[in-house]
């Protein structure tokens, strides 16, 4: 057995230590039959079988959701999902558009850009809208307070 030497000169057995024909006695394997290891394993196999079945259905409607995250152009080249939408004219060109002989509030010329189609993630997309509408004195005309119009 094998034995470790402490500094008071006592020997102590180490934990989990195997006798001397290499099996280890505090193991149960040994009281299992051939053939409840056997049925083990076939249970065992029908389990895999089901996940695999199951991974396969998941992998086919994952691509139906890739495909149509795809058509709103939710996808990057390389096919993993862009977190920020990809708009086909950038703000200023899709509100000069929606403003076009048109008068409308801040609030209304964003959601006029929303339904025009142009995509965003902001939480404040109003404020975006307005700090636009105030910044390209060039491209809109203020008509009053908080009315804009494009020139």
């Amino acid at each position: 057995m094998a034995k470790k030497k402490k500094a008071g000169g006592k020997s102590v057995k180490k934990s989990g230590s195997t006798d001397r024909k290499g099996s280890n006695s505090g193991s149960k394997l040994g009281a299992v039959s051939f053939e409840e290891l056997q049925m083990e394993m076939a249970r065992r196999g029908k389990v895999v079988n089901r996940l695999e079945r199951r991974r396969t259905k998941l992998h086919a409607e994952l691509a139906e959701v890739e495909a149509e995250l795809g058509s709103f152009g939710a996808l990057s080249a390389n096919g993993s999902i862009r977190r920020r939408p990809r708009n086909e004219m950038n703000l200023v060109d899709t509100l000069s558009k929606v403003l076009n002989n048109k008068t409308l509030s801040v609030t209304d010329a964003a959601q006029a850009a929303r339904d025009a189609g142009y995509m965003t993630t902001a939480a404040n997309f109003r404020t975006i809208v307005n700090q636009a509408l105030i910044r390209e004195k060039k491209v809109f005309k203020k008509v009053s307070r908080g009315q804009y119009t494009s020139k």
